[in-house]
């Protein structure tokens, strides 16, 4: 029987309809693999060993507010697991950083997925820069007169934190707007990190295509379509899923990204695209597989557990 750990945000609190962690434990369960349930807060360092406080899942069920059956609170040591899934919300902050360095150290006598040292040098918005041919064009600073700059030249922006999730913080400004120098303010009081700023993409008002990468390989795809006066279109803030067709510059894209995601052991992405443009690569805790698997009548979390069986 295969241990499989879980690091996770609160098991109770998830959205079981939306949930892609929660989709891919049932069908780890379906599978016969043994779960182990975690929150970042109870790993430890101690003694030499990487060690995590949690309770074994003993059973999962799509049932609202009874979805989770859990066992005894008990203490692992993580080097004794077969897989530890790395699947909690970012932002990516010194937290979620730490825990790529602990996980590190087990990593890969015990498969960690995603492979936490690339997890650490992959932030969403940074390693997209790798691939900057593919890219809307983009500037990351906390140089006002930069930004300013910027502005004048596209007139349409987009401004965002660096470290984000989520849709949020997101702004849209367009010639008009005088809010520019009040939203920096904002920004820069609250963090010492540059922010993001892109020229903005009309595109998104059609829909934002999220596509699901599993080992380098397409699994599956959903164009987002955003509420109307929307620029934002995340599922969790009214977002629309869609069926997508991916076009020849989408297929592009994901090929061109194949074998960096295959090399760095980035086993499960979630890549978006934009108008012909990619904006993000996700590989902290991608989301859809539920909506993807729901709209294309596929199983997005077998052929996760298929790569990732093939690495144990």
């Amino acid at each position: 029987m295969t241990k499989i750990s879980i690091q996770m945000d609160p098991i109770q609190d998830i959205d079981i309809l939306s949930d892609t962690t929660f989709d891919i434990a049932i069908e780890a369960l379906k599978r016969g693999h043994e779960l182990f349930y975690y929150e970042p807060k109870n790993l430890s360092y101690l003694h030499g060993s990487l060690v995590a406080e949690g309770q074994p899942i003993i059973e999962l069920k799509r049932e609202i507010n009874n979805h989770v059956k859990l066992g005894n609170k008990e203490k692992r040591k993580l080097i004794n697991e077969d897989v530890v899934l790395m699947r909690q919300d970012p932002p990516f902050d010194m937290g979620y950083i730490t825990y790529t360095h602990l996980l590190e150290s087990i990593h890969p006598n015990t498969l960690v997925v995603n492979n936490p040292y690339e997890v650490r040098n992959a932030p969403e918005k940074l390693y997209v820069n790798q691939f900057k041919e593919f890219m809307p064009e983009t500037i990351i600073t906390r140089n006002i007169d930069d930004i300013k700059n910027f502005k004048k030249d596209f007139k349409k922006i987009i401004i965002k934190p660096l470290y984000g999730n989520g849709g949020k913080q997101i702004f849209y400004l367009d010639q008009d707007s005088k809010n520019l120098i009040s939203l920096l303010e904002m920004f820069f009081e609250n963090s010492n990190e540059p922010i993001i700023v892109q020229k903005y993409l009309p595109e998104v008002e059609s829909g934002d295509c999220r596509i699901i990468l599993i080992d380098g390989e397409i699994g599956g795809a959903i164009n987002r379509v955003p509420q109307k006066g929307e620029i934002r279109s995340n599922l969790h803030v009214g977002g629309k899923a869609i069926k997508k067709k991916l076009n020849s510059k989408e297929l592009l894209i994901c090929e061109a990204l194949k074998n960096s995601l295959k090399t760095k052991g980035l086993v499960l992405v979630g890549i978006d695209i934009i108008g012909g443009y990619l904006t993000e690569i996700n590989v902290t805790s991608p989301t859809c597989v539920q909506e993807i698997s729901k709209i294309e009548n596929i199983n997005l979390s077998s052929q996760i557990w298929n790569a990732i069986e093939n690495k144990i």
